[in-house]
């Protein structure tokens, strides 16, 4: 495996608004100074061999990289847990995630935390995350991270791009959480963009995008948008063969919406059955996608469902 490692802090000095990412007041303001802030990329490659399926080429700038794959399923299948050691970003922060598989193999990514993105500075520099996935003919790519906290006042960009090509397979989900319900702390105020693109073989198939700001903050409270409920979940599986006819699967997937807390439905758009959910607790819809998974994993690539040992700790 070729890794790279160069650590790149960018402008190492103190917050420019005196504050730490939690948001409380640092003892080491230098006013006129500019603030830190890392630009990071980690790109992956994973291949066939007689081995299974291996980590080939992992590349990495700045604090985010990966350990040793994990095989909890046998060679076929890499666990791959993505590390993030800040753990969230501040102001400025540009974090990029591209993953390459190549024909004939099966990965999947999780996190061993919730992602976050702090408070930003009064310059409201963008926090910046961005994943691209790229899944080659007869391979498959899970990418079932922890849940993204937004913290209010955050000022954030998320932007996930899936290319898939031949005949290759996704599942995957994002669970946010805007602002800190625990403290009842609301996303009143900040900004927030969020995108997912899914290609198959160059063409569009799936678009989502949402945006929270002050002419659209109303959408937290809107019946036909969050209904007061600051955790969203989108869960994506496919693409599901049309010649197939996927109505046991749809019902049982509405089966566990109804049964479970959280407000949530399952529909299937075009090639792809969709997942959403709202709800007060992340770990109520990261439990409901989990559920989910253990349907649609098999129903999609003919394995049950592993999970990952790290979900357990």
């Amino acid at each position: 495996m070729n890794n790279t490692h160069n650590l790149a802090l960018v402008d190492e000095t103190a917050l420019q608004d005196g504050t730490d990412p939690q948001g409380n007041t640092s003892s080491v303001t230098r006013p006129g100074k500019q603030a830190s802030s890392w630009h990071a990329f980690l790109t992956l490659g994973l291949a066939k061999t007689t081995r299974g399926t291996v980590l080939k080429t992992c590349d990495h700038q700045g604090p985010l990289y990966v350990q040793k794959p994990f095989y909890p399923e046998g060679p076929a299948v890499a666990h791959i847990y993505l590390l993030h050691p800040p753990g969230g970003m501040v102001s400025g922060d540009r974090l990029t995630i591209t993953a390459h598989l190549a024909e004939n193999t099966h990965t999947l990514i999780t996190t061993p935390g919730a992602g976050r993105a702090y408070r930003a500075r009064e310059d409201k520099t963008l926090q910046h995350q961005t994943v691209e996935l790229n899944v080659a003919h007869n391979s498959t790519m899970e990418w079932l991270p922890q849940e993204t906290i937004l913290y209010p006042n955050a000022h954030v960009r998320l932007e996930n791009r899936i290319n898939l090509t031949g005949n290759a397979t996704f599942i995957g989900w994002e669970i946010t959480c805007f602002g800190l319900p625990a403290n009842q702390e609301t996303f009143e105020a900040g900004h927030a963009e969020q995108g997912l693109q899914i290609y198959q073989n160059g063409r569009l198939k799936v678009r989502e995008r949402l945006v929270i700001d002050d002419q659209s903050r109303e959408i937290f409270t809107a019946k036909a948008g969050l209904d007061n409920k600051p955790v969203n979940g989108l869960m994506i599986a496919g693409p599901f063969d049309q010649k197939h006819n996927y109505d046991e699967l749809i019902d049982a997937l509405r089966g566990l919406c109804q049964a479970h807390p959280a407000l949530s439905g399952a529909t299937l758009v075009d090639d792809f059955i969709m997942v959403r959910c709202i709800h007060h607790d992340s770990e109520q819809v990261k439990q409901l996608f989990t559920q989910c998974w253990h349907l649609l994993r098999p129903a999609l690539i003919n394995k049950e469902a592993c999970e990952p040992r790290i979900w357990a700790t």
